[in-house]
């Protein structure tokens, strides 16, 4: 029995998968990360909340970004339903090089109304990014595959 139609559709393309998981993934890991940003921690409740849920959706974003990037090298925008190793780290590569500069710019006050790390943030020596939004991109994206791929697959039988 099909509640609505065409909805199977929509949950079996690749990019909905990756938004869903990537922002499912990406939410909690911002929480964690808090204490990690200087002011998040006394920030009021709703101001916490806000600022997470936008940098959530910037890295479901940043996470779609990725996912078509590999998508045109590849020449296969399903390429979530057999991923290589040299896909996956092309995926978190590219993450890994949208965020150090985002955070460069926003550590600078440049963009995004600017942000600065907390003394518990382990720096990068080299390039002053922040060790955790680095390991964010490091640990997530493969998640963010094997959710997908699965969710895929398992509707599709």
């Amino acid at each position: 029995m099909r509640l609505l139609p065409g909805i199977d559709h929509i949950t079996r393309l690749p990019e909905f998968n990756v938004i869903v998981f990537a922002l499912l993934l990406n939410y909690p890991w911002e929480f964690l990360q808090v204490p990690l940003f200087a002011d998040m921690p006394q920030a009021a409740h709703w101001d916490a909340i806000r600022t997470c849920t936008r940098a959530t959706l910037g890295d479901a974003v940043i996470m779609l970004i990725a996912y078509w990037t590999v998508g045109l090298v590849a020449r296969n925008r399903s390429w979530v339903l057999a991923p290589s190793t040299a896909r996956i780290l092309m995926f978190a590569a590219t993450g890994v090089v949208i965020t150090i500069a985002i955070e460069r710019l926003a550590v600078a006050g440049i963009w995004l109304g600017g942000w600065r790390y907390s003394s518990l943030m382990p720096v990068v020596p080299g390039i002053g990014v922040g060790l955790s939004p680095l390991l964010q991109w490091v640990v997530l994206p493969p998640l963010v595959i094997w959710f997908s791929r699965r969710q895929i697959l398992g509707s599709s039988r």
